[in-house]
């Protein structure tokens, strides 16, 4: 158990101590554009370095508000008239939106999803065996503005087929989507690890399908800025970025406390109708793919959290100009290397990991 001299000798291990008096100055807010539309424990890669035990944001000048949104297109509005400072970045969305329109200069800072966390799902007594099977068959999305659209047409074309005959089927998620699969109003479901384990809470079976080889070494997410934010307010996005490196560490080190934390930061986030113990049970059911995919792989060559690379940037514009039939993207967007930025990454690495996931593994809220 942690006492209060343990966790003032701790802030100084992570290199905080100096950084206390900061607290007395005011605050920026960061306001993320949150596509999820709900702010629950999922979140806690971001949400458990709020609470005043870790405080892993104010000490740098900076505290994360979430704003909701209902799609990836309400999201980059936000994002260009300020209404949100930072917010997701799904390739296969951003780019065209961004080769259509040169004045959304946004720019891609920190890969908080380093491994691919799309699935494909079915019955467990499906025919489809591999995602070429996926060619012609009517596939399950969350909804018609889903990255599953997209993620199919990219495992597709990686294989060399076209998804001209595929039916894409809204189908929600948890019940909904559970009994869309059930009831054989789908052949398969196309979503992220969380909504698929979702629909298994609700008591359907699957099956998980590989995803493509090519497809499968590309980073699940990123979050972006708008370039003027990034020149304005650097030190306060070192910040932001810093506390989400701290957050995820120590929610992947202990995800148990890293929920309780989300519950006392986010109080109404707390499950009703059942007990706490269930909601948790059900949390790292739903999180048991999601943490580890927080992680960067081990044979990755840059082991820096939040660091991306040129020749997966050039892999996602070849890839939307495919999904997106649009041959001149890449033209389009001009130099890739406007896309993404790595001028953070050292400094928003420069504190002690193991002293973090340290912390984690005794903490006790």
């Amino acid at each position: 158990m942690w006492t209060r001299r343990d966790f003032s000798l701790a802030l100084g291990a992570f290199g905080l101590g100096g950084a206390l008096p900061a607290v007395a100055q005011a605050i920026r807010v960061m306001k993320v554009a949150n596509t999820a539309a709900v702010n629950d424990p999922q979140q806690c890669f971001v949400t458990a370095g709020q609470h005043p035990r870790l405080n892993f944001y104010k000490p740098g000048g900076v505290d994360v508000e979430y704003v909701n949104m209902s799609s990836m297109a309400q999201a980059m509005q936000s994002l260009r008239s300020g209404h949100v400072d930072f917010g997701p970045a799904v390739p296969g969305i951003l780019l065209p939106a961004m080769a259509k329109d040169p004045t959304l200069d946004l720019v891609s800072v920190y890969k908080w999803l380093p491994r691919n966390p799309n699935v494909i799902v079915v019955k467990p007594g499906s025919p489809i065996k591999t995602a070429a099977d996926l060619a012609g068959k009517r596939i399950g999305i969350r909804n018609q503005g889903d990255p599953g659209i997209v993620n199919t047409k990219t495992m597709l074309a990686e294989l060399g087929l076209k998804d001209d005959k595929v039916e894409y089927i809204a189908i929600g998620d948890g019940a909904p989507a559970g009994a869309a699969i059930d009831n054989d109003r789908v052949d398969a479901m196309v979503t992220f690890d969380t909504a698929a384990a979702r629909v298994e809470l609700v008591g359907t079976k699957l099956r998980y399908v590989p995803i493509t080889p090519k497809f499968a070494q590309v980073g699940g997410g990123w979050i972006c800025v708008p370039r003027r934010l990034l020149k304005e307010e650097r030190k306060a996005l070192v910040s932001l970025f810093r506390g989400i490196a701290k957050s995820t560490l120590f929610s992947y080190a202990n995800l148990d406390a890293a929920i309780d934390l989300h519950w006392a930061v986010y109080p109404e986030s707390r499950p009703k109708g059942r007990s706490e113990e269930e909601a948790r049970k059900e949390l790292n059911f739903i999180l048991k793919d999601r943490k580890n995919n927080w992680m960067r792989r081990p044979d990755d060559p840059d082991q820096r959290i939040g660091a991306s690379d040129l020749a997966e940037w050039r892999s996602n514009i070849a890839t939307t100009a495919e999904t997106s039939k649009n041959p001149k993207l890449a033209q389009e967007l001009g130099d890739p290397n406007r896309l993404f930025s790595n001028e953070l990454i050292d400094e928003v690495n420069a504190f002690d990991k193991q002293a973090v996931v340290q912390m984690a593994k005794e903490f006790r809220l």
